[in-house]
Order: structure tokens, then sequence, then C-alpha cells
């Protein structure tokens, strides 16, 4: 069993695992370093394995019918969940009320329970009180520090003197956070010292040691916790590379970000996650996706810094597919086009060692 900062768990994802409403589970699923991850809920896709079903490769995570399945089948075994994590990531970050029920069933069986939604579970005041008579934990993680806990942008971030890179997106949900960890990853592997600014939940969730929640955060505070948790990571870390994870895209109707990031951050370089075969914005019939180029122009415009690379997302496409778009990419934009989740991370990492600063 691997090492793990909370422990075994089991995620909840009912009717969204390998959607885009599923993508804290996916997140998890494919890597965590806070919890050990023993199986998904999902009725489904019972019976198969998880990382099989999201990534054509087998990992060992099974996908369970409901709760009881999942404690039937572990009942006995080492690898019992301590945990119940809410691994939904629906638009507004509402939680269903039949997810309830599971919450409470678990809270039942002694599980601590963490979700990453903005329907705070310490809200609800039976929950609070199952918690306290089974000497459980609940944990909303999008729930806001108190404000003066929080920081304000000071220009700190000034003093950062290592390759800073910011991965944004064409649009929401669309693998830059999987594209964050995957070029850490290779970064460590090829010997540097590279840490993880997270963003959102999920990262937090994966054991992101520097992380802030933008889309709940205070609007006058955005600016400096994303300073705070990037000055943070330079200060304890020293690394030579720190890679901020973007939140929704620059146009996108529903969840315009990445400002925040270029102005908080203040990244060197970005690196843009796209999915070639989108053309509308992530649930949003009929909003049109802005063209590659136009996205392009205007981050650089906005940042006064470039696009180094672009990542692609493979979704709706064949593998014999992804090569050759991402070589028309190249053609279109000039800019070097990568797919780390099918391909691996070395081209890219070996163009980010190029743009190390000496």
């Amino acid at each position: 069993m691997k090492k793990s900062i909370d422990g075994n768990a089991l995620v909840y994802c009912e009717g969204a695992f390998n959607t885009p409403n599923g993508k804290t589970a996916h997140g998890l699923v494919r890597f965590t370093e806070r919890y050990n991850v023993v199986g998904v809920i999902d009725s489904r896709y019972a019976g198969k394995d998880a990382g099989e079903v999201l990534d054509g490769k087998a990992n060992g995570i099974p996908i369970f019918e409901d709760l009881l399945s999942a404690v039937k089948y572990y009942t006995g075994k080492p690898l019992m969940p301590e945990s119940l994590v809410i691994g939904l990531a629906p638009d507004g970050g509402r939680l269903p009320a039949e997810a309830r029920k599971t919450i409470a069933a678990a809270m039942e069986l002694g599980w601590n329970v963490d979700s990453g939604l903005h329907d705070f579970l310490t809200n609800d005041t039976n929950l609070v009180d199952l918690a306290r008579k089974k000497g459980c934990r609940i944990r909303d993680i999008r729930k806001t520090p108190d404000r003066d806990k929080l920081h304000f942008f000071t220009g700190e971030i000034e003093k950062v003197d290592c390759l800073k890179l910011a991965i944004l997106g064409t649009d929401s949900a669309i693998g830059k956070r999987t594209t964050a960890w995957i070029l850490v990853h290779g970064l460590r592997k090829a010997g540097l010292k590279a840490e993880m600014v997270g963003t959102g939940q999920t990262a937090w969730m994966q054991g992101a040691k520097y992380s802030m929640v933008m889309d709940s955060c205070i609007n006058d505070f955005v600016s400096g916790e994303i300073e705070h948790a990037v000055v943070s990571a330079w200060k304890h870390e020293n690394p030579d590379v720190i890679v901020i994870e973007g939140q929704g895209s620059l146009m996108n109707p529903a969840y315009p970000g990445g400002f925040e990031i270029l102005a908080a951050g203040r990244p060197d370089y970005i690196i843009l996650q796209h999915a070639p075969m989108r053309h509308e914005y992530d649930g949003f019939p009929g909003y049109r996706l802005h063209s590659l180029p136009e996205q392009i122009h205007a981050l650089e415009v906005i940042s006064g810094k470039k696009v180094i690379a672009i990542t692609v997302n493979h979704e709706n496409m064949k593998k014999e597919e992804i090569a050759p778009a991402c070589k028309a990419i190249t053609d279109e934009t000039g800019i070097p086009a990568f797919d780390v989740l099918e391909f691996g991370s070395e081209r890219l990492v070996d163009l980010v060692k190029n743009n190390l600063k000496k």
C-alpha cells in the first residue's frame, strides 16, 4: 500500500465518472498523495477498473455499484476505506440530494468525509451532529478561510527568481491540472526540483502542498492568495521550476479565468491546454470556442509573456489522430504541441529545461 497523507479513500462519483462532471474523481484516480484511492462509486461502470474506463490503462482501482458493495468487498481486508471523498465536479459545484444518503451512511461507519463542492457539509446540522457522535471529520475544501487568514497582494512575487510556468487552457474542464502534475513529475524525474501550485480543490485533494481555491476565494484576496502560494513554494522548497495550475479559461462565459494567475503569479511563460475537437465552451451550446490563435494572442497581449507550448487534450479522438492534430496545431501557430497524457512529458520537459533561468 502506498504512503498517503490521509489513508484509504473511496471516491463518490455516481453518474459522473468519465464525464466532465467527474473531473475531481479523475484527478484522484490518476494521482494523489493525500489518499490511497481504493475504489470509485458509479453504478454505470460497476465491476470495471477505473483506470481502464478513464484512460484505457488498468490501475487496479475497482468501481463499485454503491457504498454497501465497497464495504462488502473490503470487509476483512487491509484496504477498508477510512474516508469518503466527493469526486463530483458539477457546474456550480452543487451537491446532488441523493449523495447525502451515501455521505450519512459512510459517517455511520465512522468514515471521514471530504468535499470540494460549494454546498458545505458543515452547514448541515444533521451531518455535523452525526460526525460528533461517530467521532469522524467533515472537511469542506472550498470553504473560505476567515478573512484575517487571507493574504493581500504585496508585490513580493517579484523576488521569486526561479522559472514560473502557468498551465492555462482554452476552456474549463480541459485537463490543465492533469497536465500540470504530469509536467511536475516529469521535471522531477529529470532531476529538477519542481513544485506545483494548486488553484482548485482537486489539486489540494491530490496533495499539492502549496494551494489556494480560486473560485471560492473572496475577490479582494484572490491575487494575494495566488502570490502567497507561489512565494511560499519558492521560499520553502527552493525549486528550479514552479508550475501554476490554471482555472477556467480567459474567455469562457461561465468560468473566466487565467487573468488573476497572469497578474499575480507573474509567470515567465504560458503553456496552453487545448482540445482540438471542442468547438463550443464546455456545457454552453451556442457559445463558440474562440480559436487557438485568438486565445494565444489574448494571453500574450494581457501578460506580455509567450505561450511556449500547446498541450493537447485528446478527447473524442482516436490514438492515430493525435500526432497529426499536434502537427496541425504547430503548423497553424508555430508553437510545439504535445499530448503528455498519451505520450509522456519528455519532450515538453526538454523544452522547459531549455528555458530555465541561468
